[in-house]
């Protein structure tokens, strides 16, 4: 017994502390920040973007299974090689598990103990079956090291017919087939057949390749019925299908499997596992995640600030990069040179913080997420706004990868081919899809006959002033391209959003909010839902956040409230009342809304609040799904001081929570905030006085031409608001002059 326990210190012991290395980003990221409240985020080894996520399937004690996989309790199921982070109901996919004593391929769980989440790594403890597991990964290989601590009958089993979210449901997903052979003694392959999900995607098709790392005593298959010793395995339709590689295993002896992943052809699998996971050295691939991790966060870097602080800042890095996964060179629908990216889940989520973010800290893989989207578009003649299994769908709202396209081009992003880009974005806007839940702009005739949409057509509030946005941001693309009469079009219908406009509609002495119209143009009776959905007037939203959803040209909305005051009224009121949903996007940009009234004290107030009342540094420390790190992206621009206007070159300044921050912004430029008297407690949040690069800066706004090839944003706090930033405010398209341009054209108000 003192043998056994002694054997077990010293694995536990090595299993803790890992390869010795120098400190680096990566150990402040904290992977169970928000697992719990529904963040939903991924724990599991992976890399940046990376296409395999390799981590546990889980289910409840009681027998629910986890949508997302992981769960803060429960019994491990196994572990899957797909995943999404900050969302559920997809994938799941080739799901490996260590047993001891029989295989019952029914009945394969454990609950785990000295669990340890890190960057690139995952290991627990399996109580049944008295097996240690570890998984780290390579871009597309999942490497798991299991060390049997008992020894005796132990195997290593997959299975394809797992998946999450299974079930008869239209956002279930649904097993189709499969077929695996074995090829060698240490060896299969095969290929599972699934379809569905929450994107309502069609079939989609994983490939695998998957070794052991020594001869076991045998292998074993099975289709439908108990394991036996046939070296292949098929069904067709939702029958158990799997393999196991079986040991007489020695107490304290580890065996590693390998799995590569494709979704072209097991062969690629197989090529891509002696590509990039050639030997047997798990700890040197565990090291080679963690310095990938290291480089992709890297480009932020922050001085003071608490602990706390530090870990949500790099955890909310490292959630924003786990997707779009990239896909390069795995696409099974058509070939090209260009990048290919899976998983943007989705744009709706994503357009507002994550790509800005990017822009500025990676813009080559900015740079090459937006290409992948104009690739979509080449080949399946609409811009996608959510894509998983490599199948577009669904569309939430607007065609959100104009806003995306027009971010990148007025930030100088190059390399996208913008004309090819801006044919996509004008197909979005003239041609109705055949499936609006999958392409383009639902009801799209009724929009741009009447400038609206009616009761008629689903979500008409939301994809009225969506949609409107959206034409705003073909309008400035068109403009640089020199399409002048065009770029006047789409910027009077970015003034669509002002048709729902019900100026006599009051609440809580708040004057306007937009109102349904009914089919004939009639106002219809005022929506009250607090969060609609599918078929709703707005999705995910409610009135007092959707009336205010005209980011490109909120002086508009400050005039038909009542002028600053009204405005000021109206924000309070939304704030102090209760209605800002900080769980979904559609509400990011309200905190800041202050700024155009010259109340930037106020904009520094409630995204204080905002921070110390949503965003934590515990396992329910994220304000609902992560949605693919949209959440995450958000609080890392308010924990740095500014926040962009998605689509437009402008950055709105609010409250740092770090004395200084210095971005990376590529070629050896950096953007550094600094702010001076900056306290603990977030006391001294008011901007006394601000510089950029050197000159006094009055607006609490800036643009990023003033920051793309580095500077200093100085910012001098207190405890009491001064006159600082009360003047000009941020650039709107009603407000339009010769010097605060929006676009290269005047644009009239419908």
């Amino acid at each position: 017994m003192l043998k056994k326990m002694l054997l077990v210190s010293t694995i536990l012991l090595a299993w803790t502390t890992g390869p010795a290395r120098a400190a680096g980003p990566s150990d402040a990221v904290y992977p169970y920040l928000g697992i719990d409240w529904g963040g939903e985020v991924f724990v599991g080894a992976a890399l940046p973007f990376g296409m395999v996520k390799v981590g546990p399937d889980m289910e409840t004690f009681d027998g629910f299974h986890i949508g997302s996989g992981y769960a803060g309790t429960g019994r491990v199921l196994g572990f899957s090689h797909l995943h999404l982070s900050g969302a559920s109901g997809k994938y799941g996919n080739i799901l490996v598990a260590p047993v001891t004593g029989e295989v019952i391929p029914a009945d394969i769980k454990s609950v785990r103990v000295d669990e340890v989440a890190k960057v690139g790594y995952y290991a627990a403890t399996l109580t049944r079956y008295q097996t240690r597991v570890e998984l780290t990964a390579t871009p597309r290989v999942g490497l798991h090291r299991y060390t049997f601590l008992t020894g005796g009958d132990a195997h290593i089993t997959v299975n394809l017919a797992a998946i999450l979210n299974k079930g008869p449901g239209s956002e279930s997903q649904k097993f189709l087939g499969a077929e695996l052979k074995v090829i060698s003694p240490t060896a299969i392959e095969g290929v599972g057949r699934y379809t569905g999900g929450w994107n309502e995607g069609g079939e989609y098709q994983v490939y695998f390749h998957m070794e052991v790392d020594h001869v076991p005593a045998r292998v074993r298959t099975w289709a439908g019925g108990p394991p036996s010793p046939d070296a292949t395995a098929t069904v067709d339709g939702d029958q158990p299908i799997g393999a196991s590689f079986d040991f007489n295993a020695q107490p304290g002896e580890v065996v590693q499997v390998k799995v590569g992943l494709s979704f072209v052809s097991a062969a690629q699998a197989h090529r891509t596992v002696e590509k990039e996971a050639p030997g047997w050295d798990f700890d040197a691939i565990r090291a080679q995640a963690t310095a990938a991790w290291d480089r992709a966060l890297s480009p932020i870097a922050v001085t003071g600030g608490s602990d706390d602080q530090r870990r949500q800042l790099y955890t909310a890095l490292y959630h924003t990069m786990l997707m779009p996964s990239d896909r390069t060179g795995e696409n099974p629908s058509w070939t090209s040179t260009e990048p290919y990216y899976d998983d943007y889940y989705t744009l709706w989520d994503t357009f507002r913080t994550s790509g800005p973010l990017l822009t500025l800290i990676a813009p080559e893989r900015q740079r090459d997420l937006v290409r992948s989207l104009v690739d979509i578009y080449r080949h399946e003649g609409y811009l996608p706004d959510g894509r998983s299994g490599n199948d577009t769908g669904r569309t939430q709202g607007g065609s959100n990868a104009e806003v995306v396209i027009a971010d990148a081009y007025v930030k100088g992003l190059t390399g996208i081919d913008y004309k090819t880009a801006y044919a996509g974005m004008r197909k979005d806007a003239e041609v109705p899809p055949q499936d609006p839940r999958k392409w383009g702009r639902g009801g799209l005739m009724e929009y741009n006959a009447k400038g609206y949409l009616s009761l008629a057509n689903e979500r008409s509030g939301s994809r009225t002033v969506e949609y409107a946005y959206d034409d705003f941001a073909i309008a400035t693309l068109a403009c640089g391209l020199g399409r002048r009469e065009e770029a006047k079009l789409y910027a009077q219908r970015s003034g669509n959003w002002s048709n729902l406009w019900d100026p006599a509609l009051v609440k809580e002495g708040v004057k306007g909010f937009l109102r349904p119209r009914n089919p004939d143009g009639s106002w219809a009776e005022p929506n009250t839902l607090k969060r609609g959905t599918w078929p709703d007037f707005f999705y995910e939203g409610d009135e007092w956040t959707y009336s205010l959803y005209a980011p490109h040209d909120v002086a508009r909305l400050v005039a038909l409230s009542g002028g600053k005051a009204g405005f000021l009224r109206r924000l309070d009121t939304l704030f102090l009342k209760r209605h800002f949903d900080m769980s979904n996007e559609p509400g990011f940009l309200l905190p800041l809304y202050y700024n155009w009234i010259g109340r930037p004290d106020r904009t520094a107030d409630m995204t204080v609040y905002a921070l110390e009342r949503e965003f934590l540094g515990t396992h329910g420390g994220i304000p609902g799904n992560d949605d693919s790190g949209a959440m995450s992206s958000w609080l890392i621009f308010q924990m740095l001081g500014f926040f962009p206007v998605a689509g437009q070159d402008v950055y709105l300044i609010s409250t740092p929570s770090f004395p200084e921050a210095d971005l990376d912004l590529g070629e050896g430029k950096h953007f550094r905030v600094i702010a001076h008297n900056l306290d603990a407690e977030r006391f001294n949040r008011y901007v006394q006085s601000a510089t950029l690069n050197g000159q006094p800066l009055e607006t609490n706004w800036f643009r990023h031409g003033q920051i793309k090839d580095g500077g200093v944003l100085e910012l001098v706090m207190g405890p009491e608001p001064t006159r600082w930033g009360t003047g000009t405010p941020p650039p709107s398209l009603s407000d339009t002059t010769a010097d605060r341009p929006m676009l290269c054209v005047p644009a009239s108000q419908p």
